[in-house]
This record gives C-alpha cells, sequence and structure tokens, in this order.
C-alpha cells in the first residue's frame, strides 16, 4: 500500500484550551464528535487525550471510558490513547485506559526529557519496561514517541532486549519545547535512524507545522494533524475545526498521487488487530 498515506488526528491534547481557542474540543462528547468529522473527511486514527470538568489535562479513566465508547458507537477509526495526559501520574494511571478499553494503539514515550525547560516529563526505564510489556500483554501496538535521537535508540535497545517487539511504529514530534527542533534536517535525521522494517510518522508543533508534514510525506512516511500540535489553520487565523486540517491534508496527498488510507488499511499496514471493539 505504497500509494496510502495514515493520518492521525490528535484533536484535544494535555495544553491548549478554550482561552487559546475556542474551538478546541475538550470534554467527552466534544471530542467525541470531532473525532467522527475526522474520520468522515479522511482520519484512520484518533490520538485521544482527555480533560478534567475544568479543562485542565488528565487521565480520569471515567473519562476515558466515555471518550472511548462515545467513538466506538459512531465510527470505526483506529485509537490511540496517550499515555501521558498530564505530569505526576502513577505508572497505574497512566496505563489504566489502554489495559481496560483495549485500543489499538497507544504512546509509548521512549525516554525522559525537560519539558519547557521548566519541569521533567519523567518515563525512567522501569516504567518503559512495564509499559511495553502491559501492551504486549493487551494486544496493544506501542506508539513510539521520539521528541529526540537519544529516544531512538532507547527503543532500539527495547527491542534488542525484547520489551519492544517487530517490526515498530515510530512517531516523530518535531517542536517540544525541551525536545529536538522541527527542521526539515532534524526530520531526515531522524528518519535515518529509524529500523529498515519500521513505520513511522511525523508532525511538527506550531508555525513548523506545514514543513514538516509536506517533508514528511515528500519521504514516504505517514503525518499526524490537529489542534493538540497546532491550533492555527495559517498565519494568525485559528482553525475553525480539527477536520479543517485533515480536509487539506488530504487535498495535499492527492496531489502526490496519493490516498488517505483507512482505519482497516491502516490495521494491514501498521500490523494491528483487526477486531476493534464496538459498544
Amino acid at each position: 500500500m505504497e500509494d496510502k498515506v495514515i493520518v492521525t488526528v490528535a484533536t484535544t491534547g494535555a495544553w491548549p484550551n478554550k482561552q487559546d481557542t475556542p474551538h478546541i474540543p475538550l470534554q467527552p462528547e466534544e471530542i467525541a464528535d470531532e473525532v467522527y468529522a475526522c474520520y468522515k473527511a479522511g482520519a484512520a486514527i484518533a490520538h485521544i487525550h482527555v480533560r478534567d470538568d475544568a479543562g485542565q489535562a488528565s487521565m480520569s479513566f471515567e473519562k476515558f471510558e466515555r471518550t472511548v465508547r462515545l467513538i466506538r458507537e459512531r465510527c470505526d477509526i483506529v485509537l490511540n490513547l496517550t499515555t501521558s495526559g498530564g505530569l505526576g501520574l502513577t505508572d497505574e494511571e497512566r496505563m489504566k485506559p489502554f489495559i481496560e478499553l483495549k485500543p489499538e494503539l497507544a504512546s509509548y514515550d521512549c525516554g525522559s526529557m525537560n519539558w519547557a525547560h521548566s519541569t521533567v516529563f519523567l518515563n525512567t526505564p522501569p516504567f518503559l519496561e512495564k509499559l511495553g510489556h502491559a501492551m504486549r500483554e493487551n494486544g496493544v501496538k506501542p506508539e513510539i514517541e521520539i521528541f529526540d535521537a537519544g529516544m531512538v535508540y532507547n527503543a532500539l535497545h527495547y527491542l534488542k532486549k525484547g520489551v519492544l517487539d517487530a517490526p515498530p511504529h515510530f512517531q516523530f514530534v518535531l517542536g517540544a519545547p525541551g525536545g529536538i527542533a522541527a527542521t526539515v534536517e532534524n526530520l531526515v535525521f531522524l528518519k535515518g535512524l529509524l529500523p529498515a522494517d519500521a513505520t513511522w510518522s511525523a508532525f511538527g508543533i506550531g508555525r513548523m507545522h506545514l514543513p514538516i508534514l509536506y517533508a514528511t510525506l515528500a519521504m514516504g512516511g505517514h503525518v499526524r494533524v490537529g489542534m493538540e500540535d497546532n491550533i492555527y489553520y495559517s498565519r494568525g487565523v485559528l482553525a475553525e475545526s480539527n477536520a479543517a486540517f485533515v480536509a487539506r491534508t488530504k487535498r495535499t496527498v492527492a496531489e502526490l498521487g496519493k490516498e488517505l488510507a483507512s482505519p482497516d488499511e491502516a490495521r494491514t499496514m501498521l500490523g494491528l488487530r483487526t477486531n476493534n471493539v464496538r459498544v
């Protein structure tokens, strides 16, 4: 399926709020509506964060359960649940949503970093080993999130050790405060570190969203879009929906002579289980 491009939509994230943009979905009903609109626009994967009632970052299982149920009632989009929806959480809080809800994918942030130069995004070796084993036991594929080059080498170590299974799937995160800068040169460098059997996707945060998207498509990768990473459709213009990002990506992909992958095609391409749970 070399002519297919997988689009992941990250509708919410942990940081933007209604003061930043009134269009960001924060509660389960809003998130489910937005994910469904993105599914209809062509997204194959939804990367899910949830918020508490005040709109702050959360790993509330109840919020995840309701969000996942509302999405699964409406469509068969591939679900990718975060394991990092906030700081200062226990291992169990971070893992419970994917253990209980059995999405096809969950995030595997492959190392620690100084987030925004003010706090530590902590992913210790014992946690990463526990996380990898729990994902295997529950039939959930890790999306190996890479914020800096050293995290690729961490992933290669865990592949060799058997904590992660081959073939791996990587998500390059470029432009996070404290991580590798969002430049095309850095994207090319990171891509060159991957094992030959890996699949990969990438996105740039903020104003570098489009340059990284275009470069990723030119290099044969998959892409992620959404308000978790960028709230502006163009300079100074807020995106009115996450689906607008998906629709633009679909047009761009078509100009390259390719098509967006369906959820089932994405499952085949990434080696995901095919019995998506519907309620």
